[in-house]
């Protein structure tokens, strides 16, 4: 396309510079002929005068003081050469002849002795013609440089052409090349005119375009990975339930499975649209006892073995939606493998958000559909640009979130 754009480019800087060419020297040729014509019209003008002067002075026709101009006294003592071509009522008239003669005629009206009289001048200019003489004599030389003035002038069509149309194939090229998921940079950003902003758009273009089939791309795998724990524990619940009725460890588990279910979808859909949801201002301590507030309620708890430490106003830069998302899923998590005995432990020191539940020795390993998605986690603060780390131990499991915070 580029090579293309460059061709019609350069066919129209062509066409125009050989169409100038051409109608400048049309027009060079019309002004000679036009001023050769004028000159003997006024040669003819000049003399006609005379010839009224003589007449009124002597009452006679007197023959013309120019080698080049004749007097007649009447129509048919024209050459029969002019007569053929030239009306009796005509005033002037130019007449070309097959034998080389070319004729430049004027009548004129004169008044002698009281009674009018038509009479002709006529000019046989082929000898004193400039323009017809100059083509056989200067013809080659004018052609010539009007040839190397045309090629000069293509050379020139042909760079600003190159010229111009480098850059956007430069681009092209580079948009081209592109790969999925590699760094999107055109040469062309920082021009000043339309092709910087258009290599700017680009880039934007590209770069939301490659987020989009990112987060298109992580939302199948983690709808794939996350869901199918959940989906498992039912299926075989379910078929568990033809051969006798669901008893209430199995209806447990499926309504357990229905919440995670439910929870991992609303954490899929908030990382898919976390590139539109909006950066702001999060009061990190009111959300946690927020979550707090919410999962006493879901879990049976002694909130005595809480310790929290927290300063009275934590302020932090990241999104609601998904602060409450992360900080509700971690708790929720601690809570569930720590058991209804384990001591949950919140603090805050030098930017790090620190939650460690604490775990019985010997406890067997208890699996939730949501439990095991740290990945899910890690997407999450990465969407707020947090940092998450999990440090599990045989006694306890702490999770250091390090947060960022409003300077």
């Amino acid at each position: 396309m580029a090579k293309s754009i460059r061709r019609r480019l350069f066919a129209a800087l062509a066409g125009f510079t050989v169409l100038l060419c051409l109608c400048y020297t049309g027009l060079a040729l019309v002004i000679a002929y036009v001023t050769e014509d004028m000159l003997v019209q006024r040669l003819l003008e000049r003399e006609a005068v005379a010839v009224s002067q003589r007449l009124r002075q002597h009452g006679k026709l007197t023959p013309s003081g120019s080698d080049l101009i004749t007097v007649y006294g009447s129509y048919l003592a024209l050459p029969q050469a002019v007569r053929e071509k030239m009306p009796a009522s005509a005033p002037r008239a130019e007449v070309f002849t097959t034998t080389g003669q070319h004729y430049h005629v004027l009548a004129l009206d004169l008044v002698a002795a009281g009674q009018s009289r038509r009479a002709y001048l006529l000019a046989d200019v082929a000898p004193v013609l400039v323009v017809s003489r100059l083509v056989p004599q200067v013809g080659g030389v004018v052609l010539g440089v009007a040839l190397a003035l045309i090629g000069l002038a293509l050379l020139l069509a042909y760079w600003l052409a190159r010229r111009l149309v480098q850059p956007l194939q430069r681009l092209a090229q580079e948009a081209r090349q592109l790969a999925p998921g590699s760094a999107v940079h055109f040469s062309e950003r920082d021009r000043p005119d339309e092709i910087g902003f258009l290599a700017r758009r680009l880039e934007t273009t590209f770069a939301d375009l490659q987020a989009v089939l990112q987060r298109e791309q992580s939302f199948a795998r983690d709808v794939s990975h996350e869901l199918r724990t959940p989906l498992t524990l039912m299926h075989n619940t379910l078929a568990l339930a033809g051969a006798q009725p669901l008893g209430v460890q199995e209806r447990a588990q499926l309504e357990q499975g229905v919440d995670d279910m439910r929870a991992t979808i609303e954490v899929l859909f908030a990382l898919a649209r976390a590139e539109q949801l909006p950066g702001e201002l999060v009061e990190l301590r009111g959300c946690i006892e927020q979550c707090l507030l919410r999962l006493l309620d879901d879990f049976a708890w002694d909130a005595d073995l809480l310790t929290l430490a927290l300063p009275e106003r934590l302020d932090v830069a990241g999104n609601g939606q998904l602060v409450m998302l992360l900080i509700n899923n971690c708790l929720a998590n601690a809570l569930f493998h720590g058991g209804a005995d384990c001591r949950l432990s919140i603090t805050f020191a030098q930017g790090c958000l620190s939650i460690v539940n604490t775990l019985r020795a010997g406890q067997p390993r208890r699996v939730q559909g949501f439990a095991h998605g740290q990945n899910l986690l890690l997407r999450l603060a990465q969407a707020m640009r947090w940092e998450i780390a999990f440090h599990p131990g045989a006694t306890q499991y702490r999770v250091a979130i390090m947060l960022a915070q409003q300077a």
